[in-house]
């Protein structure tokens, strides 16, 4: 792992105070590695000298656990930021990993959706603490719940890109179609800028044909926006929660490490080329 960029590293055109780029990791079915890959893709950017903040936004605070947050060091979270109890400094939380830091996710989270519907501007109360006092980081990451209600709504209208974690199993392309919708619904309404920026195949067995069949439809359907590098089953991706640290750390030479870092290069390559992009255009 790196050492922390100081400011003597950081070339000059990169010193003036500039937008991170907002990525949310979101699919609305539950258990398909979308914290998982928040927080191993957050570790491998912040690996290649990235400046990372990860914001907790499911409830269940799965991220803040994978990253060894403990209870006591998240009185100020995710749900003081949308109820405007507390600005994006305020909350923040470093990691033990140069480079990432957290916005956590608490107990009072699961009572947010209900708060947001009587507040003004309900939708983009993420987006609208995020305009504040970013500028240090290169990416925002958001984990956002199992579902499509006003957490995932805020994490969408606050996002440059969707990336969206999708089991090979049967029932993953129903669960994504929803998604997709979802996500045009946002840009069209709230977001105009706002692109699914891949699919990224979790819990890939070939030895499975179930598994197989299901990569090659998803790949068939969605093409290029699906990564080629795809997340394997692996049991220390499975035991690394439970230590507190991304599987990158827990063991940087199981399979699982070896896919996220492939698919933070995807990411990273994908985010430089849209770039060049937004630049000749």
């Amino acid at each position: 792992m790196s050492e922390t960029m100081t400011s003597e590293t950081i070339p000059v055109s990169e010193k003036k105070p500039r937008r991170p780029r907002v990525i949310a990791i979101s699919n609305q079915k539950g258990g398909v590695g979308k914290t998982t890959t928040t927080v191993n893709l957050a570790t491998a950017m912040a690996a290649v000298n990235k400046r990372v903040l990860v914001i907790d936004l499911d409830p269940q605070g799965n991220a803040s656990t994978s990253f060894g947050i403990d209870n006591k060091h998240r009185t100020v979270n995710a749900y003081h930021l949308l109820t405007g109890g507390a600005d994006i400094n305020a909350a923040i939380t470093p990691t033990t990993i140069p480079n990432l830091s957290i916005v956590s996710s608490g107990v009072d989270l699961a009572g947010a959706e209900l708060e947001l519907v009587d507040m003004e501007n309900r939708q983009a109360r993420l987006k609208d603490s995020l305009a504040l006092d970013t500028h240090e980081w290169d990416f925002i990451l958001i984990d956002c719940p199992p579902s499509l209600g006003l957490l995932t709504l805020n994490a969408l209208v606050a996002a440059d890109a969707v990336i969206v974690p999708l089991q090979a199993e049967f029932l993953a392309l129903e669960g994504i179609s929803q998604l997709v919708r979802t996500i045009e619904r946002v840009k069209k309404s709230f977001n105009p800028t706002l692109e699914l920026q891949g699919i990224v195949l979790t819990m890939v067995d070939r030895r499975n044909s179930l598994s197989v069949m299901v990569e090659n439809d998803v790949r068939e359907f969605f093409g290029q926006k699906v990564y080629v590098t795809t997340i394997p089953r692996n049991v220390r991706i499975s035991e690394a929660p439970s230590h507190g640290k991304p599987v990158l750390i827990y063991d940087l030479k199981s399979s699982g490490s070896r896919a996220y870092l492939d698919l933070a290069g995807e990411v990273l390559k994908r985010e430089s080329d849209a770039a060049n992009e937004r630049t000749a255009a």
